[in-house]
């Protein structure tokens, strides 16, 4: 199984790469404006349980186990029930620099919604450089090298965000969206 598991999170950052950084490829329908960002909603997924003997409540999307780019380990359910925005970046890409500044005001101004990024596509030191280099240190950043992540939550290309309001239900977005479409999209999460 493990085998298994290894070459799909292959497969899938593989497929991530290929997508690679401002291709201008779509893959969800709903143009949300004219800079090229497009936008998916979902319902909120069934919780099921989490594995053998146990019954979670979270939704489907925050069952999982990660680490952060600190090292310390991160538990996806600790983010149910609250708003999230799950921001996918790489850090050789020019529209996640371009979104960066944006990301660190909004979620400095957005105390309400739990702002994490989630770092593929490249190895820890240049996740952690780019960290640095952006300034964006005081958010929690999970390492996502191997694109298990990225997969789950149905992310191809990089910069997107996927907003998730308590309930579960989520809106994945393609950026950059720029400081003023950020703080609609989590003005939005917060009060819903």
């Amino acid at each position: 199984m493990s085998n298994v598991r290894s070459a799909a999170a292959a497969l899938a950052a593989l497929a991530l790469l290929a997508a690679a950084c401002g291709t201008g490829m779509r893959d969800e329908p709903g143009d949300m404006g004219n800079t090229g960002d497009t936008a998916m909603r979902t319902s909120a997924p069934a919780a099921s349980p989490a594995g053998p003997g146990s019954a979670s409540s979270a939704p489907a999307a925050l069952r999982f186990d990660a680490r952060t780019l600190d090292g310390e380990p991160f538990e996806g359910e600790s983010l149910a029930g609250r708003p999230v925005a799950f921001w996918f970046w790489a850090p050789w890409c020019p529209k996640c620099l371009s979104d960066a500044p944006a990301v660190k005001a909004a979620a400095a101004r957005h105390g309400d919604v739990t702002v994490v990024g989630v770092a593929g596509l490249d190895t820890e030191a240049a996740m952690e450089q780019f960290v640095r280099r952006t300034g964006t240190g005081d958010l929690v950043h999970l390492s996502d090298a191997e694109g298990a992540l990225w997969t789950k939550l149905g992310v191809s290309e990089q910069s997107t965000f996927v907003f998730m309001r308590p309930d579960g239900s989520t809106e994945k977005v393609t950026g950059p969206l720029g400081q003023d479409k950020l703080e609609t999209h989590l003005r939005a999460l917060a009060t819903r």
